[in-house]
């Protein structure tokens, strides 16, 4: 069996004395203790020198990968015939199987006898010192290190910081000049600025127009629609713009060139911004885009930076601001820097923005760590944690459907939405309100309200009259119930005595009633004559005393309330109209009366 071993100065071969050995691990160490009990294991056969730096470290940037070597291939192919070999890399010793079709083994006992041949190398291979191995080993590891990070034309961050510094100046370069050629033309053309909104557009149509007297022979069909292009053509004959002369028009063309110019070269730096994101950064890339990926590298300083940096640092990155301000003030910190222009962010809903911001930080971080310090080229983990933020993202928008955490287990039933049907019942009840857009009006909302404010006022004055009515309603209903059964009372009493007395008697009744009332005649005063039943009826004075009293009770009654006593003085009133026109009905009767009397 033949041990393969990799050295900064070459490659080489070790013949394995004692297979027997391998069987027993635990016992490898005490045979590389010293020296001499090395040499019993192990044997060297064959050394390959590198000749150069640059040989030796192509030779350790494929056995990075797992990929022999030019020299390694010829090495093994002469002193590796019909032999065994032991490799440290079982990847390595597959493709030398299928190459070279030599046999390789990699196994435990393996590794321990590489570890027993590394601490007794210098002793193995003559003429390699500790002295000269040392140096070797540091060289190569550096030239390998500044191969692979520093000097890689993949990891060269330089060029997209710089590439987005110059995007941003062209945008705002862009725009001034965007905007002075709206204002130059516009003294001429002053309706163009509202008919093309597009600067780049507008550019390219005051380029071929010219003066807008030549708008109707033109043809603008390459630039603008069909619309456009007769709105501009109508607007071009009626405008209100001043005349200008030739040379201000090549002047405001000139212009018009340098805004195409730069256009046409922004878009030619984005193509090139995208190619570098997609090369040095493809996760970062696939996860926030091209611009906000570039803008972070930027801010950090470089790629390597920027993996420095956890999750939380690049949340906030480009708010350094607004979160000491918000420190210092002792307010809200910020939830979102750079990191808001991606596109996750801008589909999320607003309360759901900084969640979305924080997991996406969190995987900005790990892609830029892979990016910057793995071997991968692809980016297949940033679609990966793409897709889980967009899952993530679809779960809190539709978080109202399901469950809250913390409750039973299973999924959530939902059911078919019955906007006419009782909650829990089997009753239908009535639709659903359609929409109502004159409600949209301020106007309408605030005449409305007025209006249910008066209607409240006028409801509750009913109320309250109501009330009144109903509790001087109850009084009246009372009195009059007295009243009856003091008639009935002095009824039954006068039929009594009418009874009793002699017919005389009531002759001389009537006689001193009747000279009663010629007095009461003479003094003003009106009494009520006797019924044909000879039955006697209360006298005026009486009812009059009777009516007084009343009026007090009720005045007494009726101080409960504001309400009641408004509702009180509306009954009184009703009730002197009403006896006022019994008044004048019982001067009617006296008249027919004494009719009667004088027929008889």
């Amino acid at each position: 069996m033949l041990v393969l071993f990799e050295t900064p100065a070459g490659f080489a071969l070790f013949k394995v004395l004692d297979e027997g050995k391998l069987n027993k691990v635990e016992d490898l160490n005490k045979d590389f203790s010293t020296a001499e009990t090395a040499r019993k294991v192990v044997k060297l056969k064959a050394f390959s020198k590198f000749e150069n730096t640059s040989e030796a470290l192509e030779a350790a940037t494929l056995l990075i990968d797992s990929k022999p070597s030019k020299g390694l291939r010829k090495f093994l192919r002469v002193h590796c015939d019909g032999e065994t070999l032991a490799v440290a890399d079982s990847k390595l010793g597959n493709i030398i199987k299928e190459k070279l079709k030599i046999e390789c083994v990699h196994n435990q006992p393996v590794m321990e006898l590489m570890r027993g041949v590394r601490s007794q190398l210098s002793e193995l291979i003559s003429g390699l010192g500790v002295q000269d191995l040392a140096p070797m080993s540091l060289g190569l590891s550096h030239s390998l290190s500044r191969y692979k990070l520093k000097f890689s034309a993949d990891k060269v961050d330089t060029m997209i910081i710089q590439a987005i510094g110059l995007l941003d100046d062209l945008d705002k370069e862009l725009n001034t000049y965007a905007m002075r050629v709206r204002e130059w033309y516009g003294w001429h053309f002053p309706e163009l600025t509202k008919i093309i909104q597009d600067n780049i557009l507008y550019a390219k149509t005051v380029k071929l127009m010219g003066d807008r007297v030549n708008a109707a022979q033109l043809d603008f069909s390459e630039i603008l629609a069909e619309e456009v292009e007769i709105e501009l053509k109508e607007a071009a004959m009626i405008s209100m713009g001043t005349e200008v002369s030739d040379l201000d028009l090549i002047n405001i063309k000139e212009l018009c060139d340098q805004v195409l110019s730069l256009s046409e070269y922004r878009a030619q730096l984005y193509d090139y911004l995208k190619s570098r994101m997609n090369t040095i950064a493809p996760n970062l890339t696939a996860l926030v885009g091209e611009l906000v990926g570039a803008r972070l590298i930027a801010h950090g300083g470089s790629l390597m930076n920027l993996a420095k940096q956890p999750g939380s640092t690049v949340q906030i990155l480009g708010a350094e601001k607004a979160l000491f301000r918000a420190l210092k003030t002792k307010h809200a910190t910020p939830k979102y820097g750079l990191i808001y222009h991606a596109s996750l962010i801008g589909q999320a809903a607003p309360k759901n923005k900084g969640k979305i911001s924080r997991s996406l930080a969190a995987k900005t971080a790990l892609a830029v760590r892979y990016d910057a310090l793995g071997d991968g080229q692809d980016n297949s983990m940033g679609l990966e944690n793409r897709a889980k933020l967009e899952a993530r993202l679809r779960k809190l928008e539709g978080k109202e459907l399901g469950r809250s955490a913390g409750s039973a287990k299973g999924k959530p039933k939902i059911e078919v939405y019955d906007k006419d049907r009782k909650k829990g019942a089997g009753g239908l009840i009535n639709a659903a309100k359609t929409y109502n857009p004159s409600v949209d009006s301020v106007l309408v909302q605030t005449l409305n309200a007025a209006a249910g404010n008066e209607e409240e006022k006028i409801t509750k004055k009913r109320k309250a009259e109501e009330a009144a009515e109903e509790a001087l309603a109850t009084v009246e209903d009372k009195k009059e119930k007295k009243k009856k059964e003091k008639k009935e009372k002095k009824k039954a009493d006068e039929g009594e005595n009418r009874n009793d007395h002699a017919e005389p008697e009531h002759e001389e009744k009537e006689k001193k009633k009747k000279e009663k009332k010629k007095k009461k005649a003479d003094e003003g005063e009106t009494a009520i004559p006797i019924n044909g039943d000879n039955h006697a009826e209360p006298e005026g004075e009486e009812v009059v005393t009777k009516e007084k009293k009343k009026k007090r009770k009720h005045s007494a009654e009726v101080q409960n309330g504001d309400e009641i006593v408004d509702a009180g003085e509306r009954k009184k009133k009703k009730r002197k109209h009403a006896e006022q026109e019994e008044e004048s009905e019982v001067p009617s009767k006296k008249e027919k009366k004494k009719k009667k009397k004088s027929e008889d």
